[in-house]
This record gives structure tokens, C-alpha cells and sequence, in this order.
């Protein structure tokens, strides 16, 4: 062996160290499923709402988005163009119902909480997205058609007595 080539034989993790790494590692994930399956949901329910308001979505023979008030049948828009934050949570929300064999006609509700979430939810499947965590500007595509004032209000600090 030549004096000037010495090799360092490489660190070795103990054995008894990576088995309790594996045995920590299942017991999380055992932890988990025994969990989910026993009904927990990490979910956090909203605050109680501020303002709500059913909305009809419906493609125009044009291809634009028609969007109404179901409760009074009023068109509140008729949006034309790529709309790619609408049209993507159109799609998520009728992919689910689709899933679900649940017709297209019920309208979803959209709704501003004292929390700051503004949900869209699909009164059918159950399903909840929580359009606020997309930021502020995709938003707004939907808080546009929330009742007058209730974005106010939700920036309003409460009244002392």
C-alpha cells in the first residue's frame, strides 16, 4: 500500500438507529389512518357567515359564462373570454358532481365569513372551496357578486357599547 493514499472508510448510520427512525415513521402513519378512520377531520369549520347569496352558472351558446342569482333569476353577468380562475373551479365543482351522479341544475352558494373565508359550497356533494386562499385578486372574480355592503362589513371593526 502506497504511504500517501489513505482511504477513510465511511460513516456508518447505527443500526438501531435507523430501526427506530422505521418503527417512529409507522407509528405516525398508524396514528393517522387509525384516526381518519375512526371519523376525524382536520377541517375547520367557518365562523358564521356574514352574507350569502345562491349563484346559477350556466355556458351561453356564445361560450360565455352566464352567471344569475338563482333566487331571483336576475343575470348578474355575462362573462366572456378565457376566465381561467372561474372556469377552473366551475370544473372542479361539476367534476365532483359528475363523480357523484348529481345533476347540474342546483345552484352553489357563495358566502363571506366573519373569518374572511369566502366559500363557494355545492349544497349536493358537500363540497367547500375556500376561494380567499387563491389571494385576493381570484377573490374577487367571486366576491363581485356577494349582496351590497358585505365586503364592508367584514372590514367594519365590531361597535363597543
Amino acid at each position: 500500500m502506497n504511504a500517501g493514499s489513505v482511504h477513510a472508510s465511511p460513516e456508518r448510520i447505527p443500526r438501531w438507529l435507523v430501526r427506530g427512525i422505521g418503527a417512529l415513521l409507522l407509528l405516525v402513519l398508524g396514528s393517522v389512518g387509525l384516526m381518519r378512520l375512526n371519523g376525524f377531520s382536520p377541517t375547520v369549520p367557518p365562523a358564521s357567515a356574514l352574507a350569502s347569496r345562491t349563484l346559477a352558472f350556466a355556458d351561453a351558446p356564445d361560450g360565455a359564462v352566464r352567471v344569475s342569482d338563482a333566487a331571483s333569476g336576475e343575470v348578474l353577468a355575462e362573462l366572456r373570454g378565457e376566465q381561467g380562475f372561474l372556469r377552473g373551479v366551475l370544473r372542479g365543482l361539476a367534476r365532483e358532481r359528475r363523480a357523484q351522479g348529481v345533476g347540474a341544475t342546483t345552484p352553489y352558494t357563495l358566502s363571506l365569513h366573519a373569518d374572511g373565508r369566502l366559500l363557494i359550497t355545492d349544497p349536493h356533494t358537500g363540497q367547500r372551496i375556500d376561494l380567499a386562499s387563491f389571494g385576493p385578486d381570484n377573490a374577487a372574480v367571486f366576491a363581485r357578486w356577494l349582496p351590497a355592503g358585505a365586503l364592508q362589513a367584514l372590514k367594519t371593526p365590531p361597535q363597543e357599547k
